[in-house]
């Protein structure tokens, strides 16, 4: 019998990495041990600012959740070295992709082999698809970059500053895609399919107009006027409570079509932010402080705080390390308090957890006062 030789290519071992649920290191889908919080608080800070070099100072910050001990450096490099254990059952060079480059580290992985990175990716292209009215495309796109998603972002680090203000930033992006993918599905013709999805939004976020829109929209597709002007007076009346306004004029001609029984086109019917506009929405808001001088606040939004790491750093004593983040929020603004010491005062009163900003609103932080301004549409 004559022996045959089969050439095998070996497949190396693959590499994952996690921040949207729980912090995890996979090698071929099997997590692998990192020993404790502080390793998977130096490696989510690590991911957050991928490709770029992390100060040592700023990891022991995010280890020790704001209050390293002095002589914090040893017990750095001991973690930076369980994690490079890790890395090397991927078969990559561990001192490569995690690199020792003053002042600290800096770690570099592709962007098939993190979750944050696939689902921007991909809600990137469901995004472009659907201003291409490719929805059908565009629903599949969006859907996959949903189910990266495996439970709130860093949620086995909550309660560290740093972890909040950047879980704070990406739970927008989730709220952008899941918009955006419910608007697909509208548009394909599956309306009824996406009215659970929208009632719990809704609930979840009463004062964004943009997805009642699009829950009324749906329900009047699905046949169930009724249920769509309830919809509508519940809005009504949650604005009015909670904002002292009527809805924006949109959803009032969305509401007297509905009233007058008329036919209706997801044109003409969901008031909806597409990810492109949200995006150029963002770009919107800036803070102005007492010289003058404005402060935009940026796409993955405003972090305030005395660390500096933070967007805008303040010095002030009672300044807590990350202490409050200003983001869109769809249609409009958002400031949040991340647990400070001392508080966030909106017009001269300490908010609880955010608050919904508007123009001109006076926003306080230790001895610092901006007024907030909207420039845009």
């Amino acid at each position: 019998m004559i022996g045959v030789a089969e050439n095998v290519e070996a497949i190396s071992p693959r590499l994952g990495l996690h921040v949207l649920g729980s912090v995890e290191l996979t090698i071929d889908g099997a997590p692998q041990s990192l020993g404790g919080t502080k390793p998977r608080a130096v490696l989510a800070m690590l991911l957050i600012r991928r490709g770029r070099v992390v100060a040592a100072d700023a990891l022991a910050a995010a280890a020790w959740n704001d209050d390293p001990p002095p002589d914090y450096r040893a017990s750095l490099h001991v973690i930076v070295s369980k994690l490079r254990k890790a890395l090397g059952g991927a078969d990559v060079d561990p001192k490569t992709v995690l690199a020792t480059v003053a002042p600290g580290y800096r770690l570099s992985v592709a962007d098939d082999d993190f979750d944050l990175a696939r689902f921007r990716a991909l809600s990137s292209t469901g995004g472009r698809l659907a201003e291409a009215g490719q929805f059908e495309e565009a629903s599949a796109a969006l859907s996959h970059a949903l189910d990266e998603w495996k439970g709130p972002v860093l949620d086995d680090l909550r309660g560290h500053s740093f972890a909040d203000a950047f879980a704070a930033t990406l739970e927008e992006e989730l709220l952008a895609t899941a918009s955006a993918r419910t608007q697909a599905e509208i548009a394909c013709g599956r309306a009824e399919s996406v009215i659970s999805t929208l009632i719990d939004l809704t609930n979840e976020h009463p004062l964004r107009e943009p997805l009642w829109a699009q829950l009324i929209t749906a329900l009047y597709l699905a046949g169930r006027q009724s249920d769509a002007l309830d919809a509508c007076r519940r809005l009504r009346t949650t604005l009015a409570d909670e904002l002292g306004i009527d809805p924006s004029g949109p959803l009032q001609d969305l509401e007297k079509r509905i009233l007058n029984q008329e036919p209706l086109t997801v044109t003409t019917g969901a008031m909806t932010l597409t990810l492109i506009e949200q995006q150029q929405r963002v770009a919107t808001g800036q803070l102005r402080d007492r010289a003058g001088t404005a402060i935009p606040v940026p796409p993955a939004g405003l972090r305030i705080g005395r660390k500096n790491t933070n967007d805008l750093v303040l010095s002030h004593r009672n300044v807590s390390r990350y202490h409050a983040i200003v983001v869109a929020t769809g249609p409009q603004y958002e400031i949040r308090d991340l647990q400070s010491s001392n508080g966030t005062l909106i017009n001269g009163e300490r908010i609880i957890d955010s608050a919904v900003l508007g123009h001109g609103d006076v926003i306080r932080i230790g001895s610092t006062e901006w007024s907030f301004e909207v420039i845009g549409p």
